[in-house]
């Protein structure tokens, strides 16, 4: 029954963690611009995500551009894609295995089969979040690095935007819920073999055996 209530609880962590993973992908939020120095009153704000950006005028207009090149992106862009879109797609893979293996449903028949092939789901969710956590973390050094590069203009320098703390929320959820799934264990008193005893062999009214019992 604990096995059982840790699975669904991993479960729910790991489905969560895969929404707002996705969440956090699709929004241009991921960096916003710095009001410093002569930036303090400006008319309007910039958003920039992995896949559009947005610039938000004083008087509540906002209007978005998609990235009309991949190759024009920078490096951290390119890959805070790819690794975004791979961790989302394995997500999806990971919430298959585990539902097939876990306890409340019947696609597994084997108890130990179906602890294994969650704790194989449970892997999965631990990798996808360390390929969330890459591009994450590289995206914020990236905009910490150029916020306090006096080199860069004050017009051009970002600051981290709320995709990318949606984002560190749904690799917690992800770890988390991926490693309740890998401690997952069979079911108490139960094993994955199955013992048959043979029928009792009976005697006949005179004493012999029926033949048919040595068929």
């Amino acid at each position: 029954m604990a096995s059982a209530a840790l699975e669904i609880l991993g479960l729910i962590l790991c489905v969560f963690g895969t929404l707002l993973e996705m969440v956090a992908c699709g929004l241009p939020t991921w960096k916003v611009t710095a009001f410093i120095e002569a930036n303090i009153v400006v008319a309007q704000t910039i958003w920039d995500g992995l896949w559009m950006s947005c610039v938000v005028q004083s008087t509540g207009q906002m209007q978005c551009k998609i990235h009309d090149s991949m190759l024009a992106l920078g490096h951290d862009l390119q890959a805070a894609r790819a690794l975004t879109v791979i961790s989302s797609v394995m997500c999806v893979i990971g919430l298959m295995v585990v539902i097939a293996g876990a306890q409340c449903t019947n696609c597994i028949k084997t108890d130990n089969v179906k602890a294994r092939v969650v704790n194989v789901g449970g892997v999965i969710y631990i990798i996808s979040a360390i390929f969330m956590l890459v591009p994450l973390c590289w995206m914020a050094n990236s905009i910490i690095s150029d916020f306090y590069n006096p080199q860069v203009p004050a017009a051009k320098k970002r600051e981290i935007g709320s995709a990318l703390y949606i984002g560190w929320a749904a690799t917690a959820m992800l770890l988390l819920g991926g490693s309740m799934l890998c401690c997952s264990c069979p079911a108490s008193g139960s094993s994955g073999y199955s013992v048959k005893y043979a029928p009792t062999k009976r005697a006949t009214p005179n004493g012999d055996y029926d033949k048919r019992n040595y068929v």
